[in-house]
């Protein structure tokens, strides 16, 4: 991502982010690939954490798998760490924020298992349809190259927008071709866009980040996205040359488990699909 959601400030970000890495990286043999220890996950704390959670809380001691969950609330330092071993793993992404990651950054880190998808949603404080948006409403997107490309797209699929043909996952308002509403939008961090509801006329929030916010995505979202075909699902992933890491393997066919369907699909409502 260009330069996803970040804390309240880069160098407290830093600061934190620094000390959550030492915790979970102090005993890197942990983190290994050579199946001793635990498998530490980094993981954002909604839905993932919650998912891992219910793994290693229902069904991890029963298929031998010593399961340890580190929460991040951002989208960087997961790949990160995965890339230089201070967890084994995360869960976290989707395939074309991977691909951008790596690209940009140089990691290899590679899908093991695709488990659900968060559908993106617009959501407004102020109208109750997209229809209502007046001539030159704000629209807040996240900032980030993947996010705010599915966000126009979305708006797109609405008929909010008309984006020039061909465009893929590196969208920009600038790709906007018709726009008869005049949109305006407000670029923040991915992890800041339900806080600005407040302070615009509609935000495209990522589920994660609308459930944390207790926004129900099935229930109050005015466009939602189809997990029909998306390329969006979200997976566990690791280091390329850890996929037969033997607790790696565990993890992935747990969380692809009838048990984990049934967790998902009682707990999220709709606002979290499992893609398994």
């Amino acid at each position: 991502m260009r330069n996803t959601a970040k804390f309240t400030t880069a160098v407290l970000a830093a600061g934190a982010l620094t000390l959550g890495l030492t915790a979970c990286g102090s005993d890197k043999d942990s983190a290994s690939s050579d199946g001793n220890g635990p498998l530490v996950v980094a993981a954002s704390p909604t839905p993932h954490a919650e998912i891992l959670n219910f793994v290693k809380d229902k069904l991890a001691k029963k298929a031998g798998l010593d399961l340890e969950v580190k929460e991040f609330t951002d989208y960087i330092t997961p790949n990160t760490a995965t890339e230089d071993g201070s967890v084994g793993a995360n869960y976290f992404q989707n395939q074309p924020y991977l691909d951008d990651f790596n690209k940009k950054r140089g990691t290899h880190i590679v899908p093991v298992v695709t488990v659900h998808l968060e559908p993106l949603g617009l959501y407004s404080h102020k109208i109750k349809k997209a229809d209502a948006l007046k001539s030159g409403a704000t629209i807040a997107v996240p900032n980030d190259a993947v996010n705010e490309a599915r966000a126009l797209k979305l708006l797109a699929a609405n008929g909010l927008i008309t984006l020039k043909d061909g465009v893929g996952n590196e969208a920009t308002p600038q790709d906007i071709t018709k726009n008869p509403r005049n949109l305006e939008f407000k670029e923040v961090e991915a992890a800041q866009t339900a806080r600005s509801l407040d302070d615009v006329d509609a935000a495209v929030i990522n589920g994660n980040y609308a459930i944390s916010a207790g926004i129900k995505p099935a229930k109050e979202a005015l466009v939602l996205e189809s997990p029909k075909n998306s390329p969006y699902g979200n997976f566990l992933a690791v280091k390329k040359g850890n996929e037969s890491d033997p607790r790696v393997k565990k993890l992935a066919k747990l969380l692809t488990s009838p048990e984990v369907k049934k967790f998902i699909e009682d707990k999220y409502q709709g606002s979290v699909i499992p893609s398994f």
